[in-house]
């Protein structure tokens, strides 16, 4: 299975500008308060849908496919909501922070976002809940002799942005091996080609990434997987419990407000989960745009390969796990993100899932 030279990654950047044409941002449409459930909208006229503006913090990353396979499946549509999906940028604003200043509705982000926002004192939460596991990977470069963050005094390590739940786990997996943050230095490298040119060339001696940039990494011999958050069982051993990563964020007056409308989102992605966890890894490369699994990063048959490894972090009832909140909360306080008190209860909901699931005749 060979991938395209280190050269044409470069091309990967225009994965942008297709992502743009896809689905703009624009300001949100769905002023009007609802309330209530709601019905599955399949024969619902296109002019008559609510809108609802979701940035997602990476659309074409694997750990982020959800978000799309709903649009190219046309679940939005069937439940009744028009959902303009755009991706956050590196160096722009991130898709949660777009969020809570009302640029967006929704962010398609990491649940780890909405305890941070609490103890900033600005309500979030999730309404659904994707993954189950980070989907990251710790790659680290050729020959370096890392075997573990035991290793990472005196580096500097990549994450995607400083902030972003990259960060946060760098941080976390260095202070269980007794490192603090100014023993290891944090590089903002974003993912793609950026993120493979800064561990190709030096500038990082590690960095936490997702397919298909890990893959990518490792095929071309740059570097190899030190550190695996893909499953839930990488999550346990590296992190000591359940880590729910990708879900959906919303603030929490605008999702009191727009309760029918959160409600034709979630059932379109729960919907989605279990198409997924229904599906091969090649049936859902299929269902994707074909700039997202083949090109200068990735071939579609590495991102077929890389997905059937790693299709397990995805949760195929949109539920947040039992275990995965109190993880989460553990480890921002293990790392001084958070010192006060947190009500983890106003952080998430799975209302939305369990009607969802109901709807579709699906066990909860």
């Amino acid at each position: 299975m060979s991938r395209p030279t280190l050269i044409k990654i470069a091309s990967v950047a225009s994965i942008a500008a297709i992502v743009a044409g896809l689905a703009a941002c624009g300001s949100s449409g769905s002023s009007t308060s609802e309330g209530g459930s709601s019905t599955a909208g399949s024969n619902t006229a296109a002019g008559s849908m609510p809108t609802v503006t979701l940035m997602v913090g990476g659309i074409d990353k694997q750990i982020y496919l959800p978000y799309q396979l709903a649009q190219n499946l046309g679940f939005y549509k069937k439940y009744g909501v028009n959902v303009q999906l755009s991706t956050e940028q590196n160096g722009g604003v991130g898709a949660e922070t777009a969020m809570v200043s009302g640029q967006v509705d929704m962010a398609g982000a990491w649940y780890v976002h909405a305890i941070d926002f609490q103890a900033k004192g600005k309500d979030v939460v999730d309404v659904v809940q994707l993954s189950g596991a980070p989907g990251e990977r710790e790659m680290c470069a050729k020959n370096s002799g890392i075997t573990s963050p035991a290793d990472w005094k005196g580096k500097s390590l990549g994450v995607t942005d400083i902030g972003s739940g990259t960060d946060e786990l760098t941080v976390y997996l260095a202070a269980r091996y007794h490192l603090t943050s100014k023993e290891i230095s944090r590089v903002a490298v974003g993912a793609g080609p950026t993120f493979v040119a800064a561990l190709q060339h030096g500038r990082i001696a590690c960095g936490m990434t997702t397919q298909p940039t890990a893959g990518a990494i490792q095929t071309q011999g740059i570097g190899t997987s030190v550190i695996n958050l893909a499953t839930t069982g990488g999550a346990q051993q590296w992190l000591g419990g359940a880590y729910p990563a990708a879900g959906v964020l919303a603030r929490a007056d605008w999702v009191a407000s727009h309760q029918a409308v959160v409600q034709k989102v979630v059932d379109a992605l729960v919907a989605t989960m279990h198409w997924i966890s229904t599906h091969s890894a090649a049936d859902i490369a299929n269902a994707m745009p074909p700039a997202f699994v083949s090109n200068g990063l990735t071939t579609k048959a590495a991102y077929v390969a890389e997905l059937a490894q790693d299709k397990g972090q995805f949760l195929p009832n949109g539920m947040m796990p039992a275990s995965g909140p109190p993880t989460v909360l553990a480890i921002e306080k293990f790392t001084g993100n958070v010192t006060g008190p947190v009500n983890l209860a106003g952080t998430y909901t799975n209302k939305y899932a369990i009607a969802a699931n109901k709807l579709e005749g699906f066990p909860s």
